[in-house]
């Protein structure tokens, strides 16, 4: 399918480039050293017909609307090429597509096209480290999809689908495999793929000259635990896996020559005596000191400190998100902000983060926007 038509308001990313200027020993000239940028682009997906465009303020932490994209149905997951110059999103639906999108240089965004999913409810997407491919997990056919990144950003024709097997005991959720995420590995030569249904991580390598993916390792985590999402700590070699179904998080120790997943700690990601929960997003503060992890059905989110090299989390408070079934959470590069998606209050909620407890301090009033599922932050160009 191909597009072209220009969408969004211009000026959406209106990054302001104020220096302060110096004369530097010996010089003729003043120099003007770049400040940092006061506002950020943030994109919202959701269970609509829109990518709504918004702009976060980085001294206050207020989001203000500046537009959306129409004609991208239930964009529910977003991500971007390492420059952020293209955007690659889900269209989460029984016929699933995935749209491409050009992020262009004052802020609009064009759709450059889409291709079929060939399977179902599409979910989460990433940028293979390499560039030339976009990897999709497939949350309702419980499958991995692989696709070409063309010259201009958009996609080629599908080059690869692994279909998964197997189930787990929660009834109504695990009656079969349920791909949820594709977590590239920190040096890049690696996929995870956290399955919901069949409780496993698979992990692949991907032939980047034919677009196949090859099985490498697949580990079990405990019966009806659900792996939704993970994180890769910075340095230390352990990931952190948020189970959806049993409310926890695992750690787990990960060899990444062999590569193997060796599951250890689990950790509940509310206090005792919470109602049901559904764990979501997880994310780790950029100095690998903090685990954070939304929490649908307790509404809060969990921030957990990071023990033992990495080996061990304690779940140190809950948060109330200020809304209803948080999603997804995001942070600013900068650690300063965190924003919440709730899903069912039609709200983002931004958090001051503080830089030496990792506490989240709720700011403003919530950002209204329809059912916000994922959240995408901009780079400053």
């Amino acid at each position: 399918m191909s597009g072209g038509q220009q969408i969004g308001r211009a000026g959406f990313l209106r990054l302001v480039g104020l220096g302060i200027a110096a004369v530097g020993v010996g010089s003729a000239r003043p120099v003007r050293a770049a400040a940092a940028p006061r506002t950020l682009p943030a994109y919202s997906g959701n269970f609509s017909s829109a990518i709504e465009l918004a702009e976060l303020d980085l001294a206050t932490g207020e989001l203000t609307s500046t537009g959306r994209v129409p004609g991208v149905d239930s964009p529910a997951f977003l991500t971007r090429n390492a420059d952020g110059t293209r955007m690659y999103a889900v269209n989460d639906t029984e016929d699933g597509r995935v749209t491409a999108l050009s992020v262009e240089p004052d802020g609009g965004l064009v759709v450059l096209g889409s291709q079929s999913a060939a399977a179902s409810m599409p979910t989460h997407l990433v940028v293979h480290p390499g560039g030339e491919h976009l990897v999709v997990a497939n949350y309702g056919s419980g499958s991995t999809a692989v696709y070409p990144i063309l010259a201009d950003g958009s996609l080629g024709p599908q080059t690869d689908l692994v279909q998964y097997e197997g189930s787990g005991p929660v009834p109504g959720r695990q009656e079969g495999p349920h791909a949820h995420m594709v977590a590239p590995t920190p040096d890049g030569r690696h996929l995870l793929v956290p399955d919901l249904g069949a409780d496993r991580i698979h992990v692949h390598a991907l032939d980047t000259s034919t677009g196949k993916l090859e099985p490498v390792a697949d580990t079990a985590l405990a019966p009806g635990a659900g792996p939704r999402h993970l994180v890769f700590h910075p340095e230390a070699p352990f990931l952190y896996v948020a189970n959806e179904l049993d409310s926890t998080v695992t750690v787990c120790a990960f060899d990444a020559d062999r590569p193997e997943v060796v599951p250890g700690q689990v950790v509940p990601t509310v206090p005792p005596g919470a109602p049901d929960n559904f764990p979501a997003e997880i994310v780790i503060s950029p100095d690998g000191r903090f685990v954070y992890v939304s929490n649908r059905g307790h509404d809060s989110i969990a921030r957990f400190a990071v023990e033992s090299g990495g080996e061990r989390l304690r779940l140190l408070d809950a948060v109330p998100c200020g809304g209803s079934w948080p999603r997804h959470i995001a942070m600013t590069p900068d650690s300063r902000w965190m924003l919440a998606s709730n899903q069912y209050a039609n709200t983002v909620t931004t958090f001051r983060v503080d830089p030496g407890t990792g506490a989240l301090t709720p700011t403003g009033q919530p950002f209204s926007t329809p059912s916000p599922v994922c959240l995408l932050l901009g780079t400053t160009r």
